[in-house]
């Protein structure tokens, strides 16, 4: 008689936990090989908080990005490709490419970890993530082509410079060869970037609807309310720079910070001359960030969009929150209100290990761990002054911004049996 062993159900977001953390410290070893050069040198905390922002695609250096050599800064890039994606995607991608298929466990895993996919349609989706991918890193490369040989470079150096930025700003990282980052380049430069920035952000699903768009008769919920709220935060953000710094920012500078700030991390601007206005609205849209399923972190455009209108739902005294004639679930709205508060707590404990651990102003402080947490990569001029106990604790923001709150939490979480007890309903006051 066959004998059935019954195994463990696959925890998806254990897998991706461990997976990101494997790729950062391969990340780490490969930055200390002898074919990789810094000209201030590089120790291994140096090599691992590097590795962890790039493949966090966030952009906090201690380290000036210019300062590796070319096999330094392709190894950064390649971080950045590998986290941008997801190493469980991209693993997957390359069974596709070799084996033409993906096994039952590969396709249950992916399929939890992008909602709104059903499973038959996983084969399909890693293709198509793939596809747009890289043909978007490769418009954006084109593009930037003529803009850095307007700034002088040859057309060597600036076909290089132009896959490094498309690449970079596709994938949120903020990773740049320049000191200054994008300060000081031309409007063109800065219009690309940024509809590069926007392109990752808004999440594959969206992209994928937008590709299809003519064939389809309409966009899905989930599209329509990414698409209005990323237009009504960039419109938003613009507005508010405007209003606190409209002597200081060019029209052009406050749009590119206004979309950099939701998670991208490039500047255009040094953002230490800013008003404390517009630093605050930097901070809100590092805290919301980036759609799901995106390059980018945050707590997400859709759920910051659940919470406002669950606000407004119970300001008119409604009992459901109903957009656009659907209605919301509760565990959805729960589900919002869980994911802010979680980034809020964490944010604040690493707040307040920096204002222990260092001689920094609030407001930097809290500018830092919300960047790290956003994995944004903005600073004012903190990471680079960080002692050990600063850098673990932007590492640990960076991680956990990255693979998210609640995989983070779900990865350790214990199931248990689901009991068909109703208790007494109570109100609090």
């Amino acid at each position: 008689m066959q004998k059935f062993r019954i195994t463990k159900p696959v925890n998806p977001w254990q897998s991706l936990i461990i997976s990101f953390a494997l790729l950062i410290i391969s990340g780490m070893i490969l930055l200390k090989m002898p074919w990789v050069i810094h000209r201030e040198g590089l120790n291994w905390l140096d090599a691992l908080f590097t590795s962890s922002s790039a493949v966090c695609v966030t952009g906090l250096t201690v380290v000036p990005t210019s300062g590796f050599n070319q096999a330094g800064q392709w190894t950064i890039l390649l971080l950045i490709q590998l986290g941008a994606i997801g190493i469980m995607t991209l693993t997957t991608s390359f069974l596709l490419l070799i084996r033409g298929k993906i096994g039952l466990k590969h396709k249950l895993e992916f399929s939890q970890l992008q909602e709104g996919f059903s499973l038959a349609g996983t084969t399909f989706l890693l293709k198509e993530i793939i596809k747009i991918t890289f043909a978007i890193e490769l418009i954006g490369a084109l593009l930037l082509w003529p803009g850095f040989i307007q700034e002088g470079f040859s057309i060597g150096q600036s076909a290089y410079l132009s896959v490094f930025h498309s690449v970079s700003a596709f994938c949120n990282a903020g990773f740049s060869t320049f000191d200054e980052s994008l300060t000081g380049m031309n409007t063109w430069i800065k219009i690309v970037v940024a509809l590069l920035i926007i392109s990752g952000g808004l999440g594959y699903l969206v992209l994928f609807e937008i590709r299809h768009f003519p064939r389809q008769a309409k966009l899905s919920f989930h599209s329509k309310i990414v698409l209005i709220t990323t237009a009504g935060l960039l419109i938003a953000g613009v507005l508010f720079l405007a209003l606190f710094d409209w002597s200081h920012l060019s029209v052009s500078d406050m749009f590119f910070q206004s979309v950099t700030a939701r998670t991208a991390g490039f500047n255009t601007v040094d953002l230490q001359n800013l008003s404390y206005g517009s630093v605050f609205t930097l901070m809100l849209l590092m805290f919301i960030g980036a759609s799901p399923g995106s390059t980018g972190g945050g707590i997400k455009t859709t759920v910051f969009f659940v919470i406002l209108s669950s606000i407004f739902s119970v300001l008119k005294g409604k009992e459901e929150v109903v957009v656009f004639h659907r209605t919301l679930t509760r565990k959805t709205i729960m589900k919002a209100f869980a994911t802010a508060i979680l980034y809020f707590l964490i944010i604040t404990i690493g707040v307040l290990i920096l204002l222990q651990s260092h001689e920094l102003s609030f407001e930097r402080s809290l500018f830092e761990a919300i960047s790290a947490m956003g994995t944004v990569g903005l600073s004012l001029d903190v990471t680079t002054h960080l002692n050990h106990t600063g850098k673990w604790t932007i590492i640990a923001l960076m991680f956990i911004g990255r693979v998210g709150p609640a995989s983070f939490a779900l990865a350790t979480m214990i199931s248990g049996k689901k009991l068909n007890i109703k208790y007494p309903k109570a109100e609090l006051y």
